[in-house]
């Protein structure tokens, strides 16, 4: 590799956390090359990967680079991201509840842009997330964002710890997300009102179901919706549409709330159950990714989804890539093919994929 190191790519959506990322950047003294990544069509019948690779994105990420004086090239990555849809559409047909986001951060932005950064002799890697790398010593780290509800580290936590001396995050430095629309205000760029993307980008309308149909007809067999008893209380029209913690679109009457506890692919049964039948203590994940070398047993926090605030928790390793976790107590919900992330503080350990 070449030495340039105040080089850095980075991975520009169009939106604007990538956009005051930039600037950022720049005024700390980096030269910085944006890239517009380009993941190909949801479906592969045509219709365009929402938020990834729009025309209406690409347009912005082309302002803002041409407002900052940076070149900004587009890679296509489609080979790298269609695996990645398969998997996801794959999940739902298990009866698990897949995170995508996880998957493209540690394989394309961390993984992919990663390797043309060596190929160009370029030394970091950024993005636009709400996350922190912290350094102790010659050891860098991930640590939660500084915008608390705005945390994006636990969708980090696959990414190689040979990448993390090379990532660089300043949006996670600032303190909310109204001070990075403030910036992109200020700065004068037209992005500074752009809506944050609450959907999977792949997804048209967030129409998972849809998406199903088309891609994986059989995650939408029909079957029965159940209580824990076993009684039939109606029938769905596809297994593959819920998830477990699931209260709203059962279409089942009910005198008190109801949630699915339980999906059954084999039988395409969706069991239901009231709130405090989600309550659990224990979860076994694997493929696990460590940061940093762990004990056999440790304490923790532990995360099970990207909106959970985290729990005490037991952590035991009980192989090379799995462990298991004891919380100190119940927590809802505990959802495979979520991931559960371990914490120490601020700083993210590592984590796995919630069996």
């Amino acid at each position: 590799m070449n030495d340039l190191r105040n080089n850095v790519l980075l991975a520009m959506s169009g939106g604007v956390d990538s956009s005051v990322a930039a600037k950022l950047l720049l005024d700390q003294g980096y030269a910085v090359t944006g890239v517009f990544m380009c993941l190909g069509s949801a479906g592969r019948g045509g219709e365009a990967v929402r938020g990834c690779c729009s025309p209406t994105d690409a347009a912005d990420a082309r302002r803002v680079a041409d407002a900052l004086g940076i070149d900004l090239f587009v890679l296509n990555f489609e080979d790298v991201f269609a695996p990645i849809i398969d998997d996801f559409l794959g999940q739902y047909a298990r009866g698990r509840t897949p995170n995508p986001c996880i998957h493209c951060n540690s394989q394309i932005k961390f993984g992919r842009l990663l390797e043309r950064a060596d190929q160009l002799g370029v030394a970091f890697v950024a993005t636009g997330h709400h996350a922190r790398v912290v350094h102790e010593g010659q050891r860098a780290a991930i640590a939660r964002g500084r915008a608390g509800g705005k945390d994006q580290s636990y969708a980090l936590f696959a990414v190689a710890r040979s990448a993390l001396p090379r990532m660089l995050l300043p949006i996670g430095e600032l303190a909310d997300k109204a001070s990075v629309r403030a910036m992109a205000r200020d700065l004068g760029l037209s992005i500074h009102d752009k809506p944050d993307s609450q959907e999977v980008c792949f997804v048209p309308d967030d129409d998972f179901a849809a998406l199903l149909r088309k891609r994986l007809p059989e995650a939408m067999r029909p079957g029965d919706i159940v209580d824990a008893t076993g009684k039939v209380l109606g029938q769905h029209d596809g297994y593959g549409q819920f998830t477990i913690g699931q209260r709203r679109g059962l279409r089942v009457a009910a005198l008190a709330p109801r949630y699915v506890t339980a999906i059954d692919p084999a039988t395409a049964t969706v069991t239901l159950g009231p709130r405090e039948a989600l309550l659990g203590t224990r979860l076994t994940a694997s493929g696990a990714n460590w940061h940093r070398e762990v004990p056999a047993e440790f304490t923790a926090v532990v995360q099970i989804r990207y909106n959970h605030r985290g729990a005490p928790a037991r952590v035991r390793l009980t192989g090379p890539e799995t462990f298991e976790v004891e919380f100190d107590q119940s927590v809802s919900a505990i959802t495979p093919g979520q991931a559960a992330v371990v914490y120490e503080g601020d700083i993210l350990l590592g984590g796995g994929w919630i069996d």
